[in-house]
């Protein structure tokens, strides 16, 4: 998981709280039902992890921000600081459940091993991410800043946004059966303008640059996507692209 990117739940709370709100649908494909022991990975906070603990779930909540799983314990969940490429986990859980985590973790061949070993047989799993053209402007826009200092973005990118047949054949090749699969888009409104959000999510592509240049290269940045991403009224919308899937381990597997 990139460990460039320093989570602030306050931060989180101004700039990204659409994430957790707009997450109910995964919820609801979910389906918790009271009594199971279900995993969060990449829980972030916990909001969407008290949500399921509300449905009556046994609720394990995991992410790699040390500053985030506090905000989450905060909420009285049963959250760990764990790495989701490691999951330690074996024949432990009726489901695993991801919200827009799952495009942070850049190894997603050791991350679905570690879903498939803690999933009893019979259990499913189920999750959004960001998908292929997930903010696409957005990328270009920090692209052509970078590239305009000598830096190549793609060495700094902390996101793996796949395809839907590319997931779908990683997710087979583990064995998984997959029931279903949807890339679709999901224009994002902000509630604010479009450098908090940058501030919150692109810290890493900014690692290659002075901290004095940092706060020009994001108004450079806003000020390209601004046409695109930006209506009359000055309200923000991002291009966001999401990959939603439901897939189970088959009860027959050992």
């Amino acid at each position: 998981m990139d460990t460039r990117t320093h989570w602030d739940p306050q931060q989180y709370a101004e700039h990204g709280r659409f994430v957790s709100d707009l997450g109910l649908p995964v919820v609801e494909l979910l389906a918790p039902q009271p009594g199971e022991r279900i995993l969060d990975l990449g829980c972030g906070d916990g909001a969407l992890t008290r949500k399921l603990q509300e449905f009556g779930c046994h609720i394990v909540g995991v992410d790699s921000s040390p500053a985030m799983i506090k905000a989450a314990q905060g909420l009285g969940l049963d959250a760990r600081v764990m790495n989701g490429h490691e999951l330690p986990f074996v024949n432990e859980f009726d489901a695993v459940f991801t919200n827009a985590a799952l495009h942070w973790m850049t190894q997603p061949d050791a991350v679905l091993s570690g879903v498939w070993r803690a999933l009893k047989p019979g259990g499913r799993f189920v999750g959004e991410c960001g998908g292929h053209g997930n903010t696409a402007t957005v990328m270009a826009a920090l692209q052509a800043a970078l590239a305009k200092r000598g830096i190549d973005a793609q060495c700094l990118n902390p996101w793996f946004f796949p395809s839907a047949a590319e997931y779908r054949r990683r997710l087979e090749a583990h064995g998984f059966v997959v029931d279903t699969m949807t890339l679709f888009p999901r224009p994002t409104p902000l509630a604010g303008d479009l450098t908090g959000w940058l501030e919150t999510f692109v810290q890493a592509f900014l690692m290659a640059l002075p901290v004095s240049q940092r706060a020009v290269v994001l108004a450079e940045v806003s000020e390209r996507c601004r046409p695109q991403l930006c209506n009359a009224d000055g309200h923000w919308t991002v291009d966001y692209v999401r990959l939603r899937f439901a897939v189970t381990k088959p009860a027959s597997a050992i």
